[in-house]
């Protein structure tokens, strides 16, 4: 199926969709950037730019929804699902390594299948309990790695088990938010409308929950050049590009197509991470950690994609 979609010229569509998972890659290095470089609010970061974002986004998805679709009281969750998402990913990156971040997150479809299970009482996926065994050892050999040999990677503006624990509760927030997704096509809410969401409550309790805790934005007024340019990148480039290349990519090829490509995150983040944090992996049991999570999580995501 996957390759007759191909042949009908959609290989732009699948362009489009490894770049907005490149920028998704991207995104926690960019967050904790602003965060811990340029010194700037954490909860500032997420409402200025999830406004920048739903203002490009709004330009282009408001002509196509209309008020119906936001009358579902099950938006209400979702948005709360997101907020609490966006919160606790942000300050994860801020306490720890951005590739730590990521590579929690790539634990989330097991998440997603384990949650399914349990509460919905749906059949568990083949092979999860073998694939989560893989992912989380590779997991292992990188973070022991760096734990147990003095730190192989900077040690600066690091609370590693603060950040690895907003990181985990993150990507349990997610696999809820991927569920919720999955069950809104049940009660035909549009995918517009979700974003829309999305943004909206990112940036008004993000704006709510900086007030409440006394951030000062003074900071905003002494950033440099570069530092716009990395929050225009996050703010456009993420929050309304990755969203609106990913919603479009999985009109044309499907979701199981689109989440195969997932694990690219982890290369973005290894890659960005060393060119604007010079954060890098320093021994070959982490590159093979990397091999073995890459490889699992792809595999797996593939073979669900019936």
């Amino acid at each position: 199926m996957e390759e007759s979609l191909l042949k009908k010229g959609n290989w732009t569509w699948l362009v489009i969709a490894l770049l907005a998972q490149t920028a998704w890659g991207a995104y926690p290095v960019m967050a904790r950037y602003l965060q811990t470089v340029s010194n700037l609010p954490s909860l500032s970061i997420l409402a200025l730019g999830s406004l920048v974002a739903l203002i490009a986004v709004g330009i282009l998805f408001l002509p196509r929804v209309k008020i119906a679709d936001f009358q579902s009281k099950r938006l209400l969750i979702f948005a709360l699902i997101v907020l609490a998402r966006g919160v606790t990913n942000l300050l994860a990156a801020r306490f720890t390594l951005a590739i730590y971040v990521q590579l929690i997150t790539m634990l989330t479809p097991f998440l997603v299948a384990l949650l399914s299970t349990v509460v919905w009482h749906e059949r568990l996926p083949r092979y999860t309990g073998r694939a989560l065994v893989l992912g989380l050892t590779g997991v292992l050999l990188i973070i022991g790695v760096d734990f147990f040999n003095n730190q192989t990677m900077p040690p600066a503006n690091r609370t590693d088990w603060l950040g690895i624990s907003l990181a985990a509760a993150s990507s349990l927030l997610l696999a809820l938010y991927m569920i919720a997704v999955r069950r809104s096509t049940i009660h035909n809410i549009r995918g517009e409308a979700l974003l829309l969401v999305q943004l909206m409550s990112l940036a008004l309790g993000g704006f709510l929950l900086s007030l409440l805790l006394g951030e000062s934005w003074l900071q905003w007024r002494t950033i440099n050049a570069a530092d716009w340019f990395i929050f225009g990148l996050l703010a456009i480039g993420v929050l309304a590009g990755a969203n609106i290349g990913q919603i479009g990519s999985i009109r044309h090829l499907g979701a199981a197509l689109v989440s195969s490509i997932m694990p690219w995150r982890l290369v973005s983040v290894l890659a960005v991470s060393a060119v604007l944090l010079d954060e890098r992996l320093t021994s070959i049991w982490q590159f093979i950690g990397v091999f073995l999570v890459i490889i699992t999580v792809s595999w797996y995501l593939w073979q669900q994609r019936e």
